[in-house]
């Protein structure tokens, strides 16, 4: 073993009490997991804006603060994470603006996941599933039309009301040890626990992990689906950093962080969604789910690519800085010819991606979104404004900047029309390209 390789020493005893403490930057950075001191650095994204936080027009000529936008690794326990800037209730309010429905393509992938997880593990009529970060019930609605039992739980008020409109039962609070005690006594022990990309978005992940713990029945089965770090590196989609992400996970400290919290990991599957993500499927220690071998596959996989070792973290951040460069020459080369460009999507990640790259209105003259929580507003830092999309087809732009990256096929499917007047569509991830 070289001498750069993580240490990856067995789960130290863990404080479950308070909150994401802010970060002095004068002060050492503290695994949010097992309490290590942090010393390597993934990435450093200068600062940003809160993604999520859409600039509204009568707030456009108002200051807003950025943060230090960072990603630290674990020598201890493995586990990705930013320096802590904001606590999570500062983050996720009741207005928060992402409807999980917006997105076609991710509606599909729900239905199928909900038909696939009720089939796999026998859930019925006389079954209870209980779904974390329900946001507008995109989900519980396919378990509901199964007549399956279902509670959500949601912390943001703005897309708990569409699932309760939906006849979703939603509490509107945070999960963690104390909120599934509650559930519990109530009568909602899960047999099946569905936690989508939100694992990441938990500063406090032993409470919320060791709250599985205490929601299961005791053949109960907790599935995660969440970033893969290793595609996130493989990929080089440094754009979905955000403060909303506290943690960018690898099954390497996932099994950690589950066997310090009262779980065990017995499978894992990797999925396409957000560029690539990965299906964790816990229980509790003593249930008698038996290890894939689809899980040691993907361990092997990461020890691999070199999740185990220090080195490949720190080279990282050079090919993160050369995409923001290729990406910066291409559109200077565009507008030095005249060309007008616009994007497509307003996602977090478009935040992320041209405040560090410095790309603006001089640059880019609109992007447009279908969720009309986001039009009329501007993206935080940059200040570009989100149109709807028939912007696109009404100011027919040269070429179009895709920030949805990931639903790219979708993407240009929706806008084949620009074809009509020579419109080529441009992508940043992992290669800034021009496709026509």
């Amino acid at each position: 073993m070289s001498d750069d390789a993580l240490i990856l020493n067995a789960p130290k005893p863990i404080d479950r009490g308070g909150t994401a403490t802010i970060t002095d930057p004068g002060e050492p950075v503290h695994c949010r997991h097992c309490g290590e001191v942090l010393t390597v650095q993934l990435v450093d994204l200068g600062t940003s804006p809160i993604a999520n936080d859409y600039v509204a027009p009568e707030r456009y000529a108002m200051a807003e603060p950025f943060y230090p936008l960072e990603v630290w690794v674990c020598s201890n326990c493995a586990l990705a994470q930013t320096r802590d800037v904001l606590a999570a209730d500062d983050i996720f309010r009741e207005d928060y603006a992402y409807f999980s429905s917006a997105s076609t393509s991710f509606l599909a992938h729900a239905k199928s996941y909900a038909e696939d997880m009720i089939d796999r593990f026998g859930i019925g009529t006389d079954s209870k599933v209980v779904e974390l970060a329900c946001n507008d019930g995109y989900l519980l609605q396919y378990v509901m039309a199964k007549n399956v039992p279902c509670v959500g739980v949601e912390p943001c008020e703005s897309v708990a009301a569409v699932a309760r409109s939906k006849g979703i039962d939603t509490r509107v609070e945070f999960f963690g040890r104390d909120l599934a005690s509650r559930l519990v006594s109530e009568g909602h022990s899960a047999d099946l626990m569905i936690a989508n990309n939100v694992l990441a978005h938990v500063p406090d992940i032993n409470d919320f992990v060791s709250g599985a713990e205490i929601l299961l029945k005791p053949e109960g089965v907790a599935v995660y689906e969440i970033q893969h770090l290793l595609r996130l590196m493989q990929n080089l989609q440094f754009d979905t950093i955000y403060h909303e992400h506290f943690s960018y996970i690898s099954v390497l400290a996932a099994e950690r962080f589950f066997a310090s919290n009262g779980m065990r990991l017995f499978d894992a599957q990797g999925q396409w969604t957000h560029g690539g993500s990965i299906r964790l499927f816990a229980c509790r220690k003593d249930a008698s789910h038996q290890p894939t071998e689809r899980l040691a596959a993907l361990l092997e996989e990461e020890r691999a690519y070199g999740l185990d070792r220090t080195e490949t973290y720190l080279a990282w951040g050079a090919k993160v800085r050369s995409i923001k460069h290729d990406l910066l020459e291409l559109l200077i080369g565009l507008k030095r010819e005249g060309k007008t460009i616009a994007a497509y999507g307003a996602p977090a990640k478009a935040g992320t991606l041209l405040n560090f790259c410095g790309v603006a209105r001089d640059f880019i003259d609109f992007t447009c979104d279908l969720a009309p929580s986001k039009q009329n507003k501007f993206v935080p830092g940059v200040r570009v404004p989100i149109l709807h999309p028939k912007a696109i087809d009404e100011r027919k732009p040269d070429y179009v900047l895709i920030l949805v990256w990931n639903i790219k096929d979708e993407i240009m499917g929706q806008l084949a029309g620009i074809r009509e007047w020579g419109g080529k569509f441009i992508v940043p991830v992992p290669k800034p390209e021009i496709l026509d």
